[in-house]
């Protein structure tokens, strides 16, 4: 923890396993009652009926977003006990701006972590099915499910499961390190994430562009670059925060700084500083790329993705720039572009 104690605190990291569990329930294990036509009733366990959540797909959004709201409240509410860690950015002394960014750093009820369980686990296994049941209603309403509709899903369930898998490596995320947990992570965690990250299966409920396999493949090449970037970037930070001495990371240069940390300056870190956002984003072009190019609507995610990891990244070359001081200086010397080598 960052009030100087020496205490660290000890995580569940179960999410992997929860989004199996999930999965094994939604196909043979949803429960029903059923009419043996004999007047007697009879629980049976089968496959849940995915479609409804297409069916009610806004109703669904309002009540997560309500949900959201209430959860917001009483965390704002909570983090004004004594004795409780604040973040630095959610204490400014602003009601809404507080409220908005989290005051409190770790939430906990006991050693149940709400954070971190939000995080990964109720959004993107909550994203997941929404587009299994995209895909399930696309099946009803044509007769069969088209490549397009096959790709997203493979794509973002790849995506799901890698991010679930690799669950330990959000414990050195700015949003699990350095933010609070208020009303952004909150929606962004339960609502933002799996309503709006399934709209192009969503789409292709209705408006599948019939793609040939030349298109899919393409689109398939894109997601694979992209995914290679994003891991490959991924992994050897996560890799190198845990054990920099490592033998097979020994190839690599780094900065000391004088904060006793070391930033990296070879391998994936050295071609730009954020090259792990320029992968996330090629992954998440291919998904939209596989509407075709009739509208501009699925490809709100590869907009609003854009915006969003280009500020994140001035925030955090903000707050890097305060922490490390004149070192930050020179790794941006060491290390000039942000986005893509060469370019930007």
């Amino acid at each position: 923890l960052k009030d100087g104690s020496g205490t660290r605190l000890v995580y569940r990291i179960n999410g992997h396993l929860a989004f199996w569990m999930t999965l094994l329930v939604v196909e043979v294990g949803w429960p029903r009652w059923e009419d043996d036509g004999l007047g007697t009733w009879r629980l049976q366990f089968g496959r849940a009926p995915l479609t409804m959540l297409y069916t009610y797909y806004s109703e669904l959004a309002l009540a997560t977003t309500a949900l959201c709201c209430g959860l917001s409240a009483y965390l704002y509410l909570r983090s004004f006990k004594k004795g409780l860690l604040l973040a630095e950015g959610g204490n400014s002394g602003n009601h809404f701006y507080d409220f908005f960014i989290g005051r409190e750093l770790n939430p906990r009820w006991g050693t149940f972590d709400l954070k971190e369980f939000c995080e990964l686990r109720p959004g993107l296994i909550g994203w997941a099915l929404l587009n299994m049941a995209m895909m399930a209603k696309q099946h009803e309403k044509l007769g069969y499910v088209s490549g397009s509709m096959i790709l997203v899903n493979i794509f973002q369930f790849l995506y799901v499961w890698d991010a679930l898998y690799q669950e330990r490596a959000i414990l050195t995320t700015m949003d699990i390190t350095t933010d609070g947990f208020g009303f952004m992570l909150v929606f962004g965690d339960l609502a933002w994430v799996p309503f709006t990250y399934s709209l192009q299966a969503r789409y292709l409920v209705d408006h599948d562009p019939n793609l040939g396999m030349l298109g899919l493949a393409v689109i398939v090449a894109t997601n694979c670059l992209g995914y290679a970037i994003f891991r490959g970037a991924n992994g050897q930070k996560d890799a190198f925060r845990r054990n920099p001495d490592a033998p097979e990371l020994a190839h690599l240069t780094y900065l000391q700084t004088k904060r006793g940390t070391r930033l990296l300056t070879s391998g994936w870190w050295g071609l730009a500083r954020k090259i792990n956002y320029t992968g996330d984003w090629i992954m998440g072009l291919s998904w939209c790329m596989v509407c075709g190019f009739k509208s501009i609507v699925p490809y709100y995610y590869a907009i609003y993705f854009a915006i969003l990891l280009v500020h994140r990244s001035i925030r955090d070359d903000h707050m890097c720039s305060a922490k490390y001081g004149a070192d930050w200086e020179q790794y941006k010397r060491l290390v000039p572009y942000r986005f893509i080598p060469g370019i930007i």
